[in-house]
């Protein structure tokens, strides 16, 4: 009986997980569609720059073009990925599976080249240490990417899931950047702390920088290996964690959409 439930701890608490994370990207997708595509329409690329230190940049045809790219690219990712892991859709209509697998795969590649490009060539805010945070998690993206092209065509499906998962992770890192750094402030009563707002430095964001993609991939992995090989015990301590950074997360949800998405999809300005 304790195995059974502590299987159906586990279960339920990855899904909540999921449904939480899904619903706090599909805010972004919304806010990025919004915010930035109704700019465009408006011809008032400009508005951009509220919110990006070198968003739009008069005469810059390639920077500019980067991160429109980018941005779409944002929005392609999180419909894909709500998609793809979607079991449903994977069992009973294969072929949306793989086509989206394939898009998703394109996006990712495309989405990392135009973060290294705007990174390192392009510049953006914050110090060098925060740059290689970035650029780990472009390679990483890569790499899982790869991994997760060759078992499909291997048909090691068990091996795929994994590796999507990872992918899945890793592609959320900057959401997963934007929710823990409004957990941070919310933990703080708002006050800026550990880092400067006027240029984006500080120990806080160096730390979210490598921590959006190691902190997810080390849960996943253990995760894993408890879904598989440990006990009850084991799988109902590891529902438990699910649960409290399921809670932790919607906390950051909530803070990045009450203080930054909505504000600028209704006024165009940031509550902070």
């Amino acid at each position: 009986m304790s195995g059974a439930v502590s299987h159906y701890a586990l279960k339920a608490a990855a899904k909540l997980w999921f449904v939480v994370a899904v619903s706090g990207q599909l805010m972004l997708a919304v806010y990025i569609a919004w915010f930035y595509g109704s700019a465009a329409m408006r011809s008032r690329l400009d508005t951009w720059n509220r919110v990006l230190t070198r968003g739009y940049v008069q005469g810059d045809t390639a920077g500019n073009a980067a991160i429109i790219a980018h941005l779409i690219v944002a929005v392609l990712l999180i419909a894909g990925g709500a998609i793809l892991l979607i079991p449903a859709v994977r069992d009973r209509v294969p072929v949306v599976h793989r086509w989206t697998g394939r898009l998703y795969l394109l996006t990712a590649f495309v989405g990392s080249l135009t973060g290294l490009y705007m990174t390192w060539i392009r510049g953006t805010r914050g110090d060098v240490a925060q740059w290689i945070g970035g650029s780990l998690n472009a390679v990483l993206i890569i790499v899982c990417g790869i991994c997760a092209l060759r078992s499909a065509l291997a048909r090691r499906f068990v091996a795929h899931r994994r590796w999507v998962l990872r992918l899945f992770l890793l592609v959320s890192a900057a959401w997963f950047y934007r929710v823990g750094l409004f957990l941070w402030l919310l933990m703080n009563h708002g006050r800026i702390v550990g880092f400067n707002a006027e240029t984006f430095q500080g120990p806080t964001l160096t730390f979210l920088s490598f921590a959006n993609s190691v902190i997810p991939l080390t849960v996943l992995e253990i995760y894993l290996y408890v879904q598989n090989r440990a006990a009850a015990p084991g799988r109902l301590a590891m529902a438990a964690v699910l649960f409290t950074l399921t809670v932790a997360m919607g906390i950051g949800i909530a803070g990045a959409t009450t203080h930054m998405w909505l504000p600028l999809i209704r006024t165009g300005q940031l509550n902070y």
